[in-house]
């Protein structure tokens, strides 16, 4: 399958991406607000980008559906514009996480109503595939034995005793590059994972999936009841109360490792899911050193090292074998070896309450971004972007009062009944209680300075009364909006 016209894509045959997680291995680039899936590692566009354009050559785009949470949908949707608008399009949002098995009868609604016998290839969003060529032919070969019911998987035939991966064990063959499941394991610790890679038939589980929606319905049915159950009567409760009433529950434990008819394709393409920083440095272009860089980056003398920052310089001497990685609020360091203990750092951060695994100082929104410049008891100081016909919800502060200065730009400003126009250097309060809003209706970016003053200021002391993007009106939101 090698021409444009060719697709994987005709009739019956439709994509699922999985936009949603937070990659807390790569940390602290990947934020909850901010995950590695939406995130240029390098590369000139995002890892789901990079999805949806591999997509691109072997789905039809309006067969292209994604699912992600509610908090990420607007910035899914615009990353996707740029590429494929009929995608960006066919974005589905979660309420809540409820881990793949939940998300996936998410996104079959709408592939299911056009075909129920649909091949569905399921891919997440934060994968790296190089040879393009290579995984469209493993494609055609997993939607011929998905087209026959099998559940399809892709092996990825290891090249290290990973214990960040799960395992598949190799079973009977089933033609050219297919083998029957004989097994799955966990991710194991690395005496276990030894044994499988000397063994010469585990491969790592890629995490794609390639299936017909009415034999994966009726394998839910079977072994997730609660799931099949919800999606049965879906339309019958809201979204969000269906989903807070599902278990936690991944695809794989819930369904797939329950099946009897489950083939592996052999993946003959480079892989890599991107889970850490050590994946990043070993697919990094390297120096004369050894050494990969990115951004604002002085090394001196230093070999075999990642050194990644952003936002503010870096200068390292004398380092060897060691990840460093800045961001404006954090820094990361550890050897190359002890890559997969972020996730242990991440955990200690959250049972400190850190608010550092949760969002950067810049946060992005539907109607723009906000920096965080500083902050302390009383008060907090923002830089708002607002694009044009970029509009906050109309909203007000029970805890906070609010000083806007002008940088750039023109400014439409609501306060209760009242409008007026601000340019540069012209500034207004927001008194505690106020109900107002900021409005960009010029053609240029508006820029503006907030100093927040009171006892409380967290992102969760606002009530929106009306918001443009389809957000929730009432307490409880997340940022000026």
């Amino acid at each position: 399958m090698t021409a444009a016209s060719d697709r994987t894509g005709r009739d019956g045959h439709y994509a699922l991406i999985l936009a949603g997680g937070s990659g807390t291995r790569l940390w602290p680039l990947s934020r909850t607000l901010s995950p590695k899936q939406l995130l240029d590692l390098g590369d000139g566009e995002t890892l789901l980008q990079a999805t949806a354009l591999r997509l691109a050559e072997a789905f039809s785009p309006e067969r292209v559906f994604v699912v992600t949470n509610e908090e990420h949908a607007f910035e899914v949707r615009a990353q996707l514009k740029e590429i494929a608008a009929t995608t960006a399009a066919n974005v589905l949002a979660e309420p809540l996480g409820r881990n793949t098995l939940a998300a996936i009868l998410l996104g079959l609604e709408p592939i299911v109503a056009a075909d129920p016998r649909a091949v569905v290839g399921v891919f997440p969003a934060d994968h790296r595939i190089d040879d393009r060529a290579a995984w469209r032919e493993a494609m055609e070969r997993a939607a011929a034995l998905a087209g026959q019911g099998w559940f399809v998987t892709f092996g990825i035939p290891p090249h290290a005793p990973e214990t960040g991966y799960g395992y598949i064990h190799r079973g009977d063959p089933l033609g050219e590059g297919a083998y029957a499941v004989a097994g799955f394991t966990e991710k194991p610790d690395l005496a276990t994972a030894e044994k499988l890679l000397a063994g010469g038939e585990h491969y790592w589980n890629s995490g794609m999936f390639v299936f017909r929606a009415d034999v994966f319905l009726s394998a839910v049915a079977a072994h997730a009841p609660v799931f099949h159950a919800w999606f049965a009567a879906r339309a019958a409760r809201p979204l969000v109360e269906g989903y807070a009433a599902l278990p936690d529950v991944s695809v794989d434990y819930g369904v797939v490792e329950k099946l009897d008819r489950i083939a592996m394709v052999e993946a003959p393409f480079d892989w890599d899911d991107l889970g850490s920083w050590e994946a990043l440095y070993r697919l990094g272009r390297k120096d004369e050193a050894g050494c990969v860089l990115q951004g604002d980056v002085l090394a001196l003398d230093c070999a075999d090292s990642l050194f990644f920052s952003q936002g503010s310089a870096l200068a390292v001497a004398g380092v060897k074998d060691m990840i460093v990685i800045q961001t404006r609020d954090a820094t990361l360091v550890c050897p190359v070896s002890e890559a997969q203990r972020v996730k242990d750092v991440v955990g200690a951060l959250k049972s400190q309450g850190s608010k550092l695994v949760e969002a950067h100082v810049t946060v992005r929104r539907p109607w723009g971004s906000y920096t965080v410049l500083e902050g302390g008891p009383g008060y907090k100081i923002k830089r708002i972007e607002v694009p044009p016909a970029g509009r906050l919800s109309l909203q007000m502060h029970h805890h906070r009062s609010e000083h806007w200065v002008v940088v750039s730009g023109t400014a439409l400003v609501q306060i209760g009944d009242e409008e007026r126009l601000l340019t540069e250097n012209q500034s207004v309060d927001i008194p505690k209680g106020a109900v107002h809003r900021l409005s960009n209706p010029g053609k240029l970016p508006v820029e503006i300075i907030e100093i927040q003053s009171g006892p409380y200021l967290e992102e969760d002391d606002i009530v929106r009364f009306d918001d443009v993007y389809g957000r929730k009106v009432g307490g409880g939101g997340t940022g000026p909006s």
